[in-house]
């Protein structure tokens, strides 16, 4: 049926607005027909025509002269089609600023106060509107309603100056009121819906509930990473206590757990822990969480059960929930930021976590089959050499082969870990003709690839300690001088005191091959090195060679020369 009137006609009659607010009461009740339905074609169908109904009965309210009697309904319709269409389309986009646009400069054109309005931008659109509504308050429950979507248009796009400007407008103040937003928004008290007043999907109250939560939680997890603990755990309490639907109070819950335990209290930072296991399927960040706060306890048991469960966790598809066609919190969020503690990771890094625990925590039997499995998930069906130095997933490629042989040679598997490492040689063999050109790089310190020489100078030095396991010392030298002849090869003269880890590893094994020649003449070299100056010398090793290497530390060294020399200076039997 057409609701069309004359468009002569300046003021529609009373039966037209009545057929009108019918028209939207009926959408909105077939939207909420539709939430009821499981994910299914009917579903979306409703849901699309209900669309469509409010695209449909927006353009007849707004093809006629802008006039007061019909504005709340109006108004009223433009709050119903953004809260869908932002619904459906799970974000804020142009089109909905646009239709916020029109209904205010709709309630100015029935004050005379028609042409240009954004000289100053929506926030200037925004004061005269509100001005002119203080003639106007029949028009302030609808106009409030869609405050509430431009409020949540710009916490969801980070416009938050503009968003304290007009709260602070809405809430009366006058200039140098409090710019605290969470302030703001507790003060703000849209006006109660009356019974007769046209079916609304979301109302204004529920705007700002919505809108409480979601910028607590922001800000909470702002102050969380920033390192404000005291006001974060302040923050996170006040969003746990508001609208918070299921899978945010799980973030919720994880971010309190973080902040109690960066804060000293272990115990009730587990206790939100379990709350957010608890609450939803979504447990990947609350066992991560947990796996920091058992590691933190020093409980390794514990803290390596987390991240098994939590490999679980992500190697199972996520369920589709059906979500309301409402604003939700989530809708307000940022994506998480890696340095955020709701940021998982993907599977792949996970696993990774996993296994480089077990091989830091000596569980090498469990670090090798975790970094096996790893590289399994890795390379699965990928025949193409990878270009480190990181895959997509985020991950070291080259370091994770070089783990993985570290782990094997740890648990006694010398011939996998041979494997490994040929399996990464060969997938950096097309790199050999630019070998020059990486060494000059390395020397340089320049970003083009300046990890390619260590890493495989460290595969050359765990191949050399997979063949002293296996037996074969003279491919043990072999291997180990490589791995030495690249090192010296790549690194500046006044950086070569950190070669020093793998030189005494040499030196160590050239000592029990009883081959004084070599052992001399590498002990020379380093005993000349220990008088170099060492201003400002850091000792620490990657993973994969801390694991396998004797690591000499500095105040050793000397004491440690002095032993060779009695060695290697003793007159050799005749």
């Amino acid at each position: 049926m057409s609701h069309q009137t004359p468009l002569g006609s300046s003021v529609p009659q009373a039966n037209c607005l009545d057929l009108w607010r019918e028209k939207n009461d009926q959408l909105v009740r077939q939207v909420k027909v539709a939430q009821d339905l499981d994910l299914s074609l009917r579903r979306q169908q409703l849901v699309q025509d209900a669309l469509e109904g409010f695209r449909g009965l927006l353009h007849s309210l707004q093809g006629l002269p802008a006039a007061v009697l019909v504005l709340p309904l109006e108004l009223t319709v433009i709050c119903n089609f953004t809260t869908l269409k932002t619904s459906l389309a799970q974000g804020f986009t142009e089109d909905q600023a646009q239709d916020i646009q029109r209904g205010l400069e709709r309630v100015l054109e029935t004050q005379k106060q028609q042409g240009p309005r954004l000289e100053h931008g929506l926030r200037g659109l925004w004061n005269s509107v509100l001005r002119a509504s203080t003639v106007l308050p029949q028009l302030l429950p609808a106009l409030h309603h869609l405050a509430g979507l431009q409020a949540a248009l710009w916490l969801g796009t980070d416009h938050l100056g503009d968003l304290t400007l007009l709260l602070q407008t809405l809430n009366g103040s006058q200039s140098g009121a409090s710019e605290d937003l969470l302030l703001l928004l507790k003060t703000w008290s849209p006006p109660a819906k009356e019974s007769d007043d046209p079916l609304t999907l979301q109302d204004a109250q529920g705007l700002r509930s919505v809108l409480l939560t979601a910028f607590a939680y922001r800000q909470g997890l702002q102050e969380l990473i920033s390192g404000s603990l005291p006001r974060a755990l302040s923050s996170l309490h006040e969003a746990a206590s508001g609208l918070c639907p299921r899978p945010v109070l799980v973030q919720v819950y994880t971010a309190l757990g973080t902040c109690l335990r960066k804060m000293g209290n272990p115990q009730r930072a587990l206790l939100y822990l379990v709350a957010a296991l608890k609450g939803g399927s979504i447990c990947g960040p609350p066992l991560l969480e947990a796996s920091r706060l058992y590691r933190q306890l020093g409980n390794t048991a514990a803290e390596l059960e987390s991240l098994e469960l939590l490999v679980e966790a992500l190697s199972i598809p996520a369920s589709s929930e059906v979500p309301p066609f409402l604003i939700e919190v989530e809708l307000l969020l940022p994506q998480p930021d890696p340095a955020s503690p709701l940021h998982c990771g993907t599977l792949s890094q996970v696993r990774h976590l996993l296994a480089s625990r077990c091989l830091q925590m000596g569980r090498t039997e469990d670090a090798a089959e975790h970094y096996l499995d790893l590289l399994a998930l890795l390379l699965d069906g990928s025949e193409s050499k990878f270009s480190p130095p990181s895959c997509s997933s985020g991950l070291c490629m080259p370091e994770i082969f070089l783990e993985a042989a570290a782990a094997l040679i740890q648990t006694g598997r010398a011939q996998d870990a041979l494997t490994v490492c040929e399996e990464l040689l060969r997938r950096t063999s097309s790199l050999l003709p630019k070998m020059p050109l990486l060494w000059k790089n390395a020397r340089k310190g320049t970003k083009e690839s300046p990890h390619y020489p260590p890493w495989v100078s460290a595969t050359y030095l765990l191949q050399g300690q997979a063949w002293v396991q296996l037996g074969v010392p003279k491919q043990a030298i072999s291997e180990f001088s490589r791995c030495l002849e690249l090192l010296f090869r790549v690194t500046p003269k006044d950086k070569e005191q950190g070669n020093g880890d793998a030189s005494f590893h040499l030196l160590q094994t050239l000592r029990r091959l009883d081959r004084r020649d070599e052992a001399t003449a590498l002990w020379r070299r380093l005993e000349a090195q220990t008088k170099l100056p060492q201003e400002n010398a850091t000792w620490s090793l990657p993973l994969y060679l801390e694991t396998c290497l004797s690591w000499i530390r500095p105040p050793d060294r000397e004491t440690l020369l002095e032993e060779y020399r009695t060695f290697l200076l003793e007159p050799c039997d005749l």
